[in-house]
């Protein structure tokens, strides 16, 4: 039986990559702030707002419970927002709550789970390519392109185990994180082929990666971008 743990699945990418789990035969257990807004079988719902150290703790050990008859065999970290702002308006506390939020969320979760997992365990982060430098997307940027480097140190130490780490980056996503007036001031740049990247074919890419075919594929950063890292 294959159990993923994917964060952020009450909307955009993170629901997109659940429901195709779903629909590929995993159990999903789902972290999220806000209330679940997927119904199936082989889903449950943990609330908790993962920028909080006590209640991901809290969250994690309640999983412990379920990973008994139900042992996790794939994480996907999707959950995040963006915040962005020109040098000289940077604020600390906004880049303090995107790297809780992207970066110790994730640490947390790995540091946890993937000991405990066997041959063929699978952990996707969901990257951005932002990472690579998007003006007044700095802070933003920096937590993603953190994630590249625990996911290629990850990967060396884990490798001999046969599990596999990546992360999958993509370009502006036609998502409700679009709308959020937090970002208003940013406008998404439109893909070179003209649209933006659909949530569903994250999720396509991310179920390949949690696959026995992608069993080679590790330590990698895996853009779905339009081209727009050209």
């Amino acid at each position: 039986m294959r159990h993923a743990v994917v964060t952020g699945t009450s909307s955009g990418i993170g629901a997109a990559i659940t429901r195709r789990l779903l629909d590929d035969g995993f159990q999903v257990t789902g972290l999220d702030r806000s209330a679940a807004t997927i119904e199936a079988a082989g889903f449950t719902a943990i609330a908790v707002d993962l920028a909080d150290p006590a209640a991901r703790s809290a969250a994690l050990d309640a999983l412990d419970a379920r990973a008994a008859s139900a042992p996790v065999t794939a994480i996907v970290h999707a959950a995040g927002i963006m915040r962005g702002a020109p040098l000289g308006a940077l604020d600390p506390a906004t880049g303090e709550l995107l790297w809780r939020i992207h970066v110790d969320a994730a640490i947390a979760l790995a540091d946890r789970l993937v000991p405990r997992m066997g041959a063929g365990g699978r952990v996707v982060l969901i990257g951005s390519r932002a990472a690579r430098g998007v003006v007044q997307k700095s802070q933003y940027g920096a937590a993603k392109a953190a994630l590249v480097g625990l996911a290629k140190s990850w990967a060396k130490e884990v490798a001999p185990r046969g599990i596999t780490i990546n992360v999958v980056a993509p370009a502006a996503t036609d998502t409700g994180m679009l709308a959020d007036p937090a970002r208003a001031v940013i406008p998404p740049e439109t893909p070179p082929f003209g649209r933006l990247i659909r949530p569903q074919e994250i999720a396509a890419l991310v179920a390949f990666l949690l696959s026995d075919e992608a069993a080679a594929i590790t330590g990698q950063e895996i853009a779905i971008c339009g081209g727009a890292s050209l």
